[in-house]
């Protein structure tokens, strides 16, 4: 069974402008007095700040006060009157001078009759006379109908004015100067307003209503045509190229229109599912390619950089002695020195480009164990003393001769300390008059269940262009450096794939006297381990 469009569309519009026009009615006839009282309260509360600001500072009784305080009465319709302890007028703007002098005299000295708000709408309406709403036979300026706060220096307030039945807002109090202050503005029977317009909201949603249900049956005619055409035209498009899925669940000739939609979808999904999983594949498979090619070029021009040098120094000096350049035992020494410390180099790199092949490829198995991350680091300086004397560099361990249990591999946990240890002592400057070697074992901020290994050298820090190039293979910030004392720019690198392979952090920090290098060490295992 079908339902028209057409006549869904004049219904929901039909309805639509129905609820709008009862909202509409509701929201006045609830929020609008509220709204329309509480701005009334900002315009005497706005008043009531210039006056007391030009009263403190004395500019109360300048010219240009006078024009300013006339414009916000103006605009908000507030009635002023300001006079100090003598009763003397000090600023008056009013129609009525004499009614506000009464009216803050009578709230000064406390003399406003109450009334409820049902005898005060009785009053605005006449149903009620002043004689009967009056306790005694005096008769006050105006009754006193609620106060809607008091506190600091004023007061607020909604009164009746005997005379005219008038609602009134009233701000009454002592400035900060001393002087005493009455600020009035008419309340505008809001309830009657808000009746007038609901009024008016009936009156205009009748033609309203006729206008849209007349522009809902051009619209529905205009809409259903090309929907019903579309429904005839998707018959011959079934075996098409259309991705496209109808999801509605109306009874609409947009349904007949989905429905075919979908069996042509159906059949096209499954193609270009095939197709894409297949086209996914190869740009993976030739981006994989590429990626390869392009680390084998660089790989093959590092490795050619780094032995240029070192072959060329061994192919001078042996084509020196091979020539007989000198006689001397001593030069030819000093000759073959030269050959073999390059050769020992290039047996360094050799070693090192292997040993990184082999933790980047996952050659090297990972043999996780319980040892003492303390003792290990001691046991290597202990060995590594001569290599940090010749550089007249102090080495300290705050935590030698601790027990610190971790769970990893030690070969690997040395092998990325090596590296950092050796970097330092190549990078030790003087700071404060002294070269120094930093190194701590401290539980992790963020994970008490790890602990962080840091090595601090003193020296210069490494410049911030450079951080995020470190842990490339081949690269070094001060290559003339690197090349005197024999490094290879591969350290780091080990240290990069030592810790991806156990799955831990590392990191490198700048400081103002040296660089601090860092990795972390699962300990929670250890615990773990012992309870059990």
């Amino acid at each position: 069974m079908r339902y028209s469009i057409r006549v869904q569309f004049i219904l929901f519009l039909f309805g639509l402008m129905m609820l709008t026009v009862l909202l509409c009615i509701v929201l006045n006839t609830v929020f609008l007095p509220g709204y329309y009282l509480r701005e009334k309260e900002r315009a005497l509360e706005k008043t009531f700040r210039s006056i007391n600001t030009a009263a403190s500072s004395g500019d109360i009784s300048s010219d240009d006060f006078d024009v300013e305080l006339m414009k916000a009465v103006g605009r908000d319709g507030v009635s002023v009157i300001v006079m100090d302890p003598d009763s003397r007028t000090i600023k008056s703007f009013s129609v009525d001078t004499a009614l506000m002098t009464r009216r803050l005299y009578d709230n000064l000295l406390g003399e406003n009759e109450s009334i409820s708000s049902e005898d005060a709408a009785a009053l605005e309406e006449g149903r009620l006379r002043r004689s009967e709403s009056a306790s005694a036979s005096y008769i006050p300026s105006a009754y006193l109908i609620s106060v809607l706060y008091a506190a600091g220096n004023g007061t607020m307030q909604v009164v009746l004015d005997s005379a005219t039945n008038t609602r009134f807002l009233e701000l009454w109090g002592t400035l900060d100067s001393g002087d005493f202050f009455l600020l009035r503005t008419a309340l505008e029977s809001i309830e009657n307003s808000a009746a007038i317009a609901n009024r008016f909201f009936v009156y205009v949603a009748i033609p309203s209503t006729l206008l849209g249900i007349l522009l809902a049956l051009y619209l529905g005619e205009r809409v259903t045509r090309p929907i019903r055409e579309l429904t005839a035209i998707s018959e011959r498009m079934k075996r098409l190229d259309f991705g496209a899925k109808y999801t509605g669940r109306d009874r609409t000739e947009v349904a007949e229109l989905g429905a075919n939609i979908n069996e042509l979808s159906e059949t096209l999904e499954r193609t270009i599912s095939e197709l894409k999983t297949a086209n996914s594949q190869l740009r993976k498979d030739i981006r994989r390619r590429e990626e390869l090619d392009a680390a084998r070029r660089e790989f093959l021009s590092n490795v050619t950089h780094e032995l240029k040098t070192p072959l060329a120094l061994i192919q001078g000096y042996a084509e020196g002695l091979i020539e007989g350049v000198s006689e001397d035992a001593e030069s030819r020494s000093s000759y073959a020195g030269v050959i073999m410390d390059e050769a020992k180099k290039m047996n360094v790199m050799v070693q090192r480009l292997l040993a990184l092949d082999h933790l980047e490829s996952g050659a090297e198995a990972v043999r996780m164990e319980r040892f003492d991350v303390a003792e290990l680091i001691g046991r290597y300086l202990s060995s590594a003393e001569l290599l940090a004397g010749c550089r007249d560099v102090t080495v300290r361990f705050a935590q030698r001769g601790e027990r610190i249990d971790v769970w990893s591999d030690p070969f690997l946990v040395e092998e990325a300390f090596t590296n950092y240890f050796s970097n330092a002592c190549h990078y030790v400057e003087s700071a404060d008059g002294e070269k120094y070697i930093d190194i701590r074992i401290v539980p992790c901020k963020e994970d008490a269940g790890r602990v962080r290994v840091s090595v601090f050298n003193s020296g210069l820090p490494i410049p911030e262009e450079s951080l995020p190039h470190i842990w490339e293979k081949f690269y070094k910030v001060d290559r003339a450096r690197t090349r005197a004392y024999g490094g290879s720019g591969l350290g780091l690198s080990i240290v990069r794939a030592a810790m991806e392979l156990l799955g831990q952090d590392y990191g490198v920090r700048n400081y103002d006297n040296g660089v601090e290098f860092y990795l972390t060490l699962d300990a929670r295992a250890v615990e773990e381990d012992a309870a059990l």
